[in-house]
């Protein structure tokens, strides 16, 4: 069978640069739309045309102050922003496993098109039914819930920033765990309505109307078991204070200083009860992609078994384009959207 003639790439394509550094939190002031000529890709290369890339709060990491053990680079003005993308192979050098018309996931969105080493990409398959739900975030939920925490039947579990990537996805994911009550938090009374109606959670916190500790007592009379933490901060030390004996705390993100504009985004102390921690045998562990590679796979088939089932859903928000993008990183820092923000280009 003849090979298909190769693609006629465009002569440009479209980036988005840091173009100065930001004193507080990023935003569409820093970052520039700029072309740049699209290149050939060389042996074990391929370019990949991006369809859906992720707008992560991480990104306020990289470019702020890159805290210790981030396993990604740190950008620097000039640099490109980069992030989850699921992309169509358009051209590839020879040497790879990769052809055209291959749909892969790679790290280098921000970017409509994407000169890629092949081993760096992950073909999509058909194990999801949408290709853009390779770039949730349910895997950091599904891991630290499996390996961490081990929800157990009937368990009560708090999950602070339910209303983010991660927690849109937790919280469902908890219930089919076997947990017996799931309390979310957010600053937003709207989603909150919206995490009880749409992603199933018992009840939810709205820290700032009254006292975290008020409402987590009668969300939950009894004291939590399982801690997911997206925030950290005052959330973090509120759900020590409710925690049961023997209960578990999986750290997944820390939003409380990650989106602060008075810090650099590399650090997010919290003041807890240590007395408590020890008192009430509860643990507390970090939980990392790296430490856990096996996960990616086994969430992957697991929520696509969910998705297909309607188990569960995928909640995000489509950001139609480049130059939407800049926009979509304030707004998703200003708690603008509810679940995954996503970045949809055009086919052509």
């Amino acid at each position: 069978m003849a090979s298909p003639p190769p693609a006629v790439l465009p002569a440009t394509t479209r980036e988005i640069l840091l173009t100065e550094l930001p004193g507080g939190l990023p935003g569409p002031e820093h970052l520039t739309i700029t072309r740049k000529p699209v290149p050939a890709p060389g042996p074990g290369q391929v370019v990949v045309r991006n369809r859906y890339f992720l707008v992560f709060p991480g990104l306020r990491t990289l470019i702020g102050g890159q805290a210790d053990g981030v396993p990604l680079p740190r950008i620097h003005v000039g640099d490109a922003l980069f992030g989850p993308a699921v992309g169509e192979v358009v051209a590839a050098g020879p040497g790879g496993p990769l052809r055209p018309g291959d749909m892969v996931t790679h790290l280098l969105g921000w970017r409509e098109h994407a000169l890629v080493a092949a081993a760096d990409c992950a073909p999509v398959g058909e194990v999801l039914p949408d290709p853009v739900a390779h770039l949730s975030s349910g895997s950091a939920a599904y891991g630290a819930l499996t390996r961490l925490a081990e929800v157990r039947p009937g368990e009560t579990v708090f999950v602070t920033g339910a209303a983010g990537a991660v927690g849109t996805l937790a919280g469902p994911v908890a219930r089919l765990l076997g947990a017996g009550r799931v309390i979310g938090s957010t600053r937003s009374p709207d989603k909150a309505e919206r995490l009880r109606a749409e992603a199933g959670y018992d009840a939810v916190v709205v820290p700032g109307s009254r006292p975290i500790d008020e409402q987590l007592a009668s969300a939950a009379p009894d004291g939590i078991d399982v801690l997911l933490d997206n925030v950290g901060g005052d959330q973090l030390a509120a759900a020590v204070r409710a925690g049961r004996r023997g209960a578990r705390f999986a750290l997944v993100g820390a939003l409380s200083g990650q989106l602060s504009p008075r810090r650099d985004g590399g650090s997010a102390p919290a003041e807890i009860d240590t007395f408590r921690i020890v008192n009430q045998g509860i643990s507390l562990h970090g939980y990392s992609g790296t430490d856990h590679p096996e996960v990616a796979k086994e969430w992957t088939e697991r929520f696509g078994d969910w998705l297909r089932s309607g188990e569960i859903a995928f909640p995000y928000v489509r950001i139609p384009g480049m130059d939407y993008a800049p926009r979509a990183l304030q707004e998703l820092f200003q708690g603008r959207h509810f679940g995954t923000v996503v970045v949809e280009l055009p086919p052509t």
